[in-house]
């Protein structure tokens, strides 16, 4: 498979460009500056420098023609003021998505957030990123252009992977490797049966390729 990236410099996106090269993936990341690129070369992945804040969607769409998925794991970033989590949590993942309906890229899979939500209330700054990961949630789910899934993990954390899941609709809150996250998000982009679902992820006690199956096809 051809798997483009959007975030391709991120935590969890490094880990996933690893797996899917390890699998002999081909895999492309989308990095906003050039010196992100070395990192993306030694996880395997090709790097395409575009910035999502600016790009159009027929550039994006360029660099997503040919592929056979396309996975949104940009966001702002923990440092970011709330500007950021609009034009970047929310916009670039709409605008993601419409590149990917024009390039003819079915299959989307989304690294969401645990509590996302179009509704969500206050004004801290978690309060806009959940409202803006929730507006493109919603988005993403409205078009039927896409074979989507969207993947909400818990409290991300750096320990060492388990492989050892638990992945369902409501989950409640609970912590998971990044690690794991990356395993699910390569798990995911290969089983379309998992389309038209949002998932909630934490760890937990089943394999991940279990995990995936168990909740396939629902």
């Amino acid at each position: 498979m051809r798997i483009v990236i959007a975030g391709g410099h991120g935590q969890i996106a490094l880990r996933l460009e690893r797996l899917l090269a390890a699998r002999g993936d081909e895999v492309a990341g989308i990095i906003r500056k050039a010196e992100q690129a070395d990192d993306l070369r030694q996880a395997g992945a090709e790097p395409v420098v575009l910035d999502l804040e600016s790009a159009s969607v027929d550039e994006v769409a360029e660099r997503l023609r040919g592929a056979d998925a396309a996975v949104f794991a940009a966001g702002a970033g923990p440092g970011s003021g709330a500007t950021r989590k609009d034009t970047v949590d929310k916009a670039a993942a709409v605008l993601f998505a419409d590149a990917a309906v024009r390039a003819g890229v079915r299959r989307f899979v989304v690294v969401s957030s645990m509590g996302a939500d179009p509704r969500h209330e206050g004004d801290e700054i978690f309060d806009v990123y959940l409202r803006a990961k929730g507006e493109a949630d919603a988005y993403v789910r409205g078009l039927d252009a896409l074979d989507w899934t969207i993947l909400r993990p818990g409290q991300l954390t750096d320990d060492a992977g388990t492989g050892l899941v638990r992945l369902e609709a409501g989950t409640g809150r609970g912590p998971i490797p990044r690690d794991d996250v990356a395993a699910v998000l390569a798990e995911l982009v290969d089983t379309p049966a998992t389309a038209g679902l949002t998932l909630e992820l934490i760890s937990g006690s089943a394999p991940v390729s279990v995990a995936v199956k168990s909740v396939a096809g629902n």
